[in-house]
């Protein structure tokens, strides 16, 4: 399927702020899936450094946090800090160079922004390590990679229930792959050390919700496409496919001002996340045309 030169071209505009990237010729290792998982563990910990300088105690109290969320909220940024630290010693003791954090820019403003983002951030964790199983081969970071992901689950679970959200709307959490994790993580980084070893990564061009409100299954939504133009070639359909673990959703896509509208499935509840795609049978990497895209679909609990 092809698609419209403004599209790619403002890829590459989107990747050129974020991590060194390498084109991918084989399978990904170990040790690339380790400062991937550090990678997004960087952001993280600055992201709740960051969140706990500029916002006080009292100022979460405000907000109407009440004890104990800002000393949990404290032990979660201790937490990540952890992880980096472990991240750090086991490529160092594989024989490898640890990526060091980069400089980022979140759209966070007062405490509520900050926690609702923090919900986010968790939940892209959840999904960052659940895609990246599959594709380690050590046992043991395997093991390390899955403990890891079911404290992001548990940071993610108590800050949904912190913003009146379900903090379990689905009986499946959601894998994703490199690629589509570092298009939503790339969005938050300004720039990073020359010195980091590449990623074998790429971003897609960037998808945005521009839906204000509660949304449910069957509402139409409008998926944004900020900067650029997506158009597809002698008048081919595009689709919106809703990622799940038991596969994706494909809805059709119409064309509005600034993206296009797509409608809410059935399948669709908490943190889901959408891409657009030529293709309605799979989703890959080579399918992809932009995205993914972040919705929170409202459950009868979280609603």
């Amino acid at each position: 399927m092809k698609y419209s030169a403004i599209a790619a071209a403002t890829l590459a505009g989107f990747a050129a702020a974020a991590p060194t990237v390498e084109k991918r010729q084989a399978a990904i290792t170990d040790l690339q899936i380790l400062n991937y998982a550090l990678t997004l563990e960087h952001l993280e910990n600055v992201f709740y450094l960051e969140g706990i300088a500029n916002y006080s105690h009292a100022a979460f109290i405000a907000a109407g946090y009440a004890d104990p969320f800002y000393q949990n909220l404290m032990e979660t940024s201790v937490d990540e800090a952890t992880h980096v630290s472990f991240l750090t010693g086991a490529i160092t003791a594989a024989g490898g160079t640890p990526v060091a954090a980069c400089t980022y820019s979140f759209p966070a403003t007062n405490p509520q922004s900050f926690v609702a983002l923090a919900s986010v951030l968790e939940g892209v964790g959840v999904s960052a390590y659940l895609g990246a199983a599959a594709d380690i081969t050590s046992a043991a970071y395997l093991t390390d990679a899955g403990s890891i992901l079911t404290v992001e689950a548990r940071h993610n679970a108590y800050l949904r229930s912190e913003i009146a959200e379900s903090p379990f709307p689905s009986p499946f959490d959601t894998p994703l792959d490199f690629d589509e994790v570092y298009t939503l993580a790339a969005q938050y980084i300004v720039s990073c050390p020359a010195s980091n070893p590449a990623l074998p990564v790429k971003a897609f061009p960037v998808l945005t919700l521009g839906t204000t409100g509660t949304i449910n299954v069957g509402t139409t939504i409008d998926l944004l496409t900020p900067g650029y133009t997506l158009a597809p070639v002698s008048g081919a359909q595009l689709y919106g496919a809703f990622l799940n673990v038991t596969g994706p959703t494909f809805v059709p896509a119409t064309a509005v001002a600034g993206g296009y509208a797509v409608t809410v499935p059935p399948e669709a509840a908490g943190q889901t996340y959408v891409v657009l795609t030529g293709c309605n049978e799979a989703v890959s990497d080579d399918t992809i045309v932009a995205g993914p895209a972040i919705v929170e679909v409202a459950t009868a609990a979280g609603a």
